[in-house]
C-alpha cells in the first residue's frame, strides 16, 4: 500500500480526514479503506460536486411563469390517430425488431423497500393468479414480441434486454434469472450491468465515512444510466449487435409494452432522437410529474412544484394545458445516447439526505435530520438536448400500458391508489379483459360478478391483443381465468369449471 501517495492525493482535494482512524485500524481494515479510497476518482467527483445543480429556490409562483406546454406539432395522441396510421407505425416498429435494431433497457437499481421486501423490485410477485413476478412478465413479453415480429415481417430478430442494477441488486438479479432459465430468453441477450455509486458529502464538501474503514456511498440516480453506459461498455455492446433504437423504462411498470412497436414506429416516423410515452392526466391535481418546457428547455416538473392555478390551466378545447404525465417510458436513438454519454454537460443534482456516519469517537450515528448530500442525475435530464417528441396515451393508466407497483396497497377514499400492487393486479386483469370478450351474466356465475373479475392472459400468448380469437371463440369463461401458453397452444384454466363450451 502506497500510503504516502494516498495522503498526498487526499490533501490535494481537501479530504485528509478520511485517514483519521488509520492508526487504530487493523491490517485488514486498513486494506479495506485503502482499496476503497483508491477506487475513487477524486478529480471526477470533485468536479461533479463543484458543478452540480443546486435545489431550485424559485418559488412555485415564479416557476409557473417559466412553464410552457409541449408544442402540438411535437406530440401525437393514440386516441386521435387514424387506425391505419397506427398500423403503419406498428409495422415499422416490428420491422425494426425483426431486423435486430431494437433493444430494451430496464432501470432496476432499486430494492423493494417500500414494498416491504429486501430483494430487487423485479423479483416482486404482485399477486396475479399465475404468481408471476415483474421480471417474468417482462421477459415473456420480449419473447412474444420476437415471435410477433417474425409472424408479421417474416424474419426473426432478437431484442437484447439490458438491465441496470445497483450494488445491492446486481447479484440477486443474475441469480434469479439463471434459476428461472432466463424465462425463455437466450442468456447472451440478457446484459445486467451496475450503475455507479458516488461518495456522500457533508454540506461543506467533506466525504462522509460510513465506518472507520469505509466511505459512505449512494447510487447516482436513474440518470446515472448515461455514466454507466460509458463506463460499463454498454454503448459498444449495442453497436456490436447492430442496435439503432433503445426503449428505456422503469421496473415498477407491470404493464409496460417492451419495445412497443407503435411507439418505436411513431418515433422513427418523426425523426426523433429522444422521445417519451406519456399518459394524459386524469385531473388537474393528479400527483404525477409533467413533461413540459421550463425557460425554453424540456424537462419533467414534479407535481409538488406546480401550483394549483397552473395545474388547472386549459387549452381552448378544454383539455389540460400541462397534462403529459411522465411514466418513465422513453425512446432514444443509439447515436443520441452515444453523444450524451460522451458529453460532460449533464450536471448532477444535490439531494439533502439523512446519511449514517461515524463520529470522531468511531461510533456509527443515524441522524434524525438531513446531515449531508447525495449526488444524482435523472434519466430525463437529457431532454434539454433535443427537440422533444411525445406520444400521449389516454387517461386511465392501467388500460394503456402503465401501472406502477412501488407501494403497498392502500385505499384512498373508495379508489385504490394507482401505484398500489392491488391496482397493478387489477390493471393487468382488466386490461386483458378488454381483449377476451364479455363474461356471460347468468345465475351460474353471479357470485363471481359480485367480486373482482379476474382474467389473466399470459404475455406469451399475445403482445397487444393479436391472436386471441383461437383461444376464446365458442367458449364461455367463468372467472377466475388464466389463458396460459402451453406447447400446442392449449388452454389452461385456473380453478374448476371456469370454462365451458357454448
Amino acid at each position: 500500500m502506497d500510503i504516502k501517495t494516498l495522503q498526498e492525493n487526499l490533501a490535494r482535494y481537501g479530504q485528509e480526514h478520511l485517514l483519521k482512524f488509520w492508526p487504530s485500524l487493523t491490517h485488514d481494515q486498513r486494506t479495506l479503506l485503502y482499496n476503497d479510497l483508491a477506487s475513487i476518482d477524486f478529480a471526477e467527483v470533485t468536479d461533479i460536486l463543484q458543478h452540480c445543480n443546486l435545489t431550485p429556490s424559485t418559488e412555485n409562483g415564479k416557476l409557473d411563469e417559466l412553464l410552457q406546454p409541449i408544442p402540438d406539432e411535437l406530440h401525437g395522441r393514440s386516441s386521435r390517430t387514424d387506425p391505419d396510421l397506427l398500423k403503419t407505425y406498428r409495422t415499422e416498429g416490428l420491422r425494426q425488431v425483426a431486423e435486430g435494431r431494437v433493444a430494451v433497457l430496464l432501470l432496476a437499481g432499486g430494492q423493494g423497500t417500500r414494498l416491504g421486501v429486501t430483494y430487487p423490485k423485479g423479483m416482486y410477485n404482485v399477486g396475479l393468479p399465475s404468481q408471476k413476478t415483474l421480471y417474468q412478465l417482462q421477459g415473456e413479453r420480449i419473447v412474444r414480441l420476437e415471435h410477433l415480429a417474425e409472424e408479421v415481417i417474416g424474419q426473426r430478430g432478437t431484442v437484447p434486454w439490458y438491465i441496470m442494477a445497483s450494488e445491492h441488486t446486481m447479484e440477486p438479479t443474475l441469480e434469479f434469472f439463471a434459476s428461472h432459465d432466463y424465462f425463455g430468453l437466450r442468456k447472451e441477450n440478457l446484459v445486467v450491468f451496475e450503475q455507479g455509486m458516488l461518495p456522500c458529502f457533508t454540506f461543506d464538501g467533506k466525504m462522509i465515512l460510513e465506518s472507520p474503514w469505509k466511505i459512505a456511498r449512494a447510487p447516482d440516480g436513474n440518470g446515472g444510466l448515461y455514466r454507466a453506459l460509458r463506463k460499463r461498455g454498454i454503448i459498444n455492446d449495442m453497436e456490436r449487435r447492430g442496435i439503432k433504437y433503445v426503449h428505456v423504462y422503469c421496473v415498477d411498470n407491470i404493464l409496460v409494452k417492451m419495445a412497443d412497436p407503435i411507439f418505436i414506429g411513431y418515433c422513427i416516423s418523426k425523426g426523433a432522437n429522444c422521445a417519451a410515452k406519456v399518459v394524459e392526466k386524469s385531473y388537474p391535481m393528479e400527483p404525477v410529474g409533467v413533461v413540459c418546457k421550463v425557460a425554453g428547455k424540456y424537462q419533467v416538473v414534479e407535481y409538488s412544484e406546480i401550483t394549483s392555478r397552473t395545474a388547472q390551466k386549459c387549452n381552448p378545447d378544454g383539455s389540460l394545458m400541462f397534462n403529459a404525465a411522465n411514466i418513465c417510458n422513453h425512446f432514444f436513438t443509439l447515436d443520441f445516447l452515444r453523444d450524451v454519454t460522451n458529453s460532460n454537460t449533464l450536471k448532477h443534482h444535490i439531494a439533502k439526505k439523512k446519511i449514517p456516519y461515524t463520529n470522531d469517537n468511531g461510533q456509527k450515528i443515524k441522524p434524525e435530520k438531513p446531515n449531508g448530500i447525495k449526488l444524482e442525475k435523472f434519466v430525463f435530464d437529457v431532454f434539454e438536448f433535443t427537440e422533444y417528441v411525445l406520444f400521449k396515451l389516454p387517461p386511465g393508466w392501467s388500460f394503456y400500458g402503465f401501472a406502477a407497483s412501488q407501494n403497498l396497497p392502500f385505499l384512498c377514499g373508495s379508489i385504490f391508489h394507482y401505484s398500489a400492487p392491488s391496482v397493478c393486479q387489477n390493471g393487468t386483469t382488466n386490461g386483458h379483459g378488454q381483449y377476451s370478450g364479455e363474461y356471460i351474466n347468468d345465475e351460474s356465475i353471479k357470485p363471481y360478478l359480485e367480486k373482482t373479475v379476474v382474467c389473466e392472459i399470459s404475455p406469451l400468448i399475445t403482445y397487444d391483443g393479436e391472436g386471441l380469437e383461437e383461444f376464446v371463440k365458442g367458449k364461455i369463461f367463468v372467472p377466475p381465468v388464466i389463458l396460459n401458453f402451453q406447447q400446442g397452444h392449449n388452454l389452461h384454466q385456473c380453478g374448476a369449471n371456469n370454462i365451458r363450451s357454448d
